[in-house]
């Protein structure tokens, strides 16, 4: 399929703090197959996957991708409660990043060639956006798509007429089940580019559109994506994606070296050189697959699975990636960086976290309402429909829920004619003669009273 350029895409997966496996796998795509991305005919991507699509477009350093997640992530590192801390604001970081090194006519460069998957709120109906009227309308999308409900905030973003979360939370991974897309994960699962698992688990879960194997790492990986761990270990995933993607290559033939398989056998000099097959029968769904006797694909399973920790100098693989890894994982030298990262520095800093954390609340939250007074009159207007929406649902429950007597004679209408009597009830023990009601006094027979002496 990989013959006619434009006939196949590429689909990022959501992945928060997770998503510097994008990056490994795009840089591997980028040294090993350029043709690949050079001929793709869309770049979809949820979450962290539609930020990995915009570098990809603007043709992004790798020194720029890496710095710009592992810098939020040494940032909550270095606050004393993480991501509870009141000064983290991802949606603010992720905003000003894109506004100071997106190009002008990035909306123009996007136009057609991204499609970035967003959660309508609140019936969760999945929104794939294509076209952009500006760059202004770019970056709201993209905001629109890593806006995770009450991890990023209360309020959703607005993004034209509507109000839209996270992508990931109804199709995760776009265009999944077509043939002609090149799906990429950090989770373990089925898709194109994704670690293989070595759990023995037979069991997979399909959710938003993804697929996730049942195991222990995928669950820990999960919990990851949204607390990040220390840098170095976030840059780990970044390295495995790297090696995924080039076992992809291999496995369908679109790379002739062996270049996992000489990592394996311990080599020390790798080629580097990029061939493309010149053979014509290259399969679907990522291509390359040689055609057997039979007339069907086949694909190299004798390529085998490679880890980060099976290599021992990973520069001799990707110098590039490694230098631009180990440049943003740097940490400050100075003095009071290095106590504060002591074990005296951390345990002074939570011994006056009772005394700092209530002031640092108070200015934070100050900052944050006095920057959000603009949006203020929209985002109030908003809340009073959903409230009186919500309070319609629950009337309207209670009011199915109530008998249908009661319900008749303290809220009906008077004279109105549609409104359904409920039938009278059937068994004899509740049938009742009103007119035998009144009984007079000299029907009364009082029992005889015993005289007194």
């Amino acid at each position: 399929m990989f013959e006619q350029e434009g006939t196949w895409d590429v689909s990022f997966a959501g992945s928060g703090f997770l998503g510097l496996y994008h990056v490994g796998a795009l840089a591997c795509l980028r040294e090993r197959a350029p043709q690949l991305l050079r001929g793709t005919r869309r770049f979809y991507g949820s979450s962290s996957g539609a930020l990995c699509c915009l570098a990809v477009i603007t043709n992004k350093s790798l020194d720029f991708c890496c710095s710009n997640l592992l810098d939020i992530v040494k940032e909550i590192r270095k606050k004393s409660i993480g991501i509870f801390h009141p000064s983290y604001d991802c949606i603010s970081f992720v905003k000003s990043r894109l506004e100071n090194n997106l190009p002008d006519n990035v909306h123009e460069l996007a136009t057609q060639k991204v499609g970035i998957s967003l959660t309508r709120w609140p019936d969760g109906k999945n929104v794939i956006i294509t076209d952009f009227a500006d760059r202004e309308e770019l970056i709201q999308a993209v905001l629109c798509s890593i806006y995770f409900p009450f991890y990023c905030g209360v309020i959703p973003p607005r993004f034209r007429e509507d109000r839209y979360v996270d992508g990931a939370l109804s199709n995760n991974v776009p265009f999944t089940d077509s043939n002609a897309t090149i799906t990429i994960s950090p989770f373990h699962g089925s898709v194109d580019i994704c670690p293989q698992s070595s759990s023995a688990s037979l069991h997979e879960l399909n959710l938003c559109n993804g697929s996730f194997q049942m195991c222990i790492r995928n669950f820990h990986m999960g919990i990851m994506s949204l607390f990040p761990p220390e840098p170095e270990e976030v840059a780990d995933f970044c390295r495995q994606g790297y090696l995924d993607a080039l076992r992809f290559l291999e496995r369908r033939g679109i790379t002739k070296e062996g270049i996992i398989t000489s990592l394996c056998n311990g080599a020390t000099s790798l080629p580097s050189s990029v061939i493309w097959p010149a053979s014509s029968n290259q399969g679907k769904n990522g291509g390359g697959e040689r055609e057997g006797k039979s007339g069907g694909p086949v694909i190299n399973w004798k390529v085998p699975n490679v880890v980060v920790r099976d290599i021992a100098q990973f520069e001799l693989l990707s110098p590039d990636l490694e230098a631009a890894l180990k440049k943003s994982c740097e940490r400050p030298s100075g003095f009071f960086a290095r106590f504060s990262r002591s074990i005296p520095g951390q345990v002074l800093t939570y011994t006056l976290l009772p005394c700092i954390l209530p002031l640092e609340y108070v200015y934070f939250k100050t900052k944050r309402i006095i920057n959000w007074i603009p949006e203020a009159p929209e985002d109030i207007r908003w809340m009073h429909q959903e409230l009186k929406k919500f309070g319609g649902f629950v009337f309207s429950e209670v009011k199915n829920r109530l008998p249908g007597s009661i319900w008749l004679k303290n809220f009906s209408s008077p004279g109105s004619s549609n409104v359904k009597q409920p039938p009278p009830p059937q068994s004899d023990l509740w049938k009742f003669d009103h007119s035998k009601m009144h009984i007079s006094l000299a029907e009364i027979v009082l029992p005889p009273q015993p005289l007194r002496a």
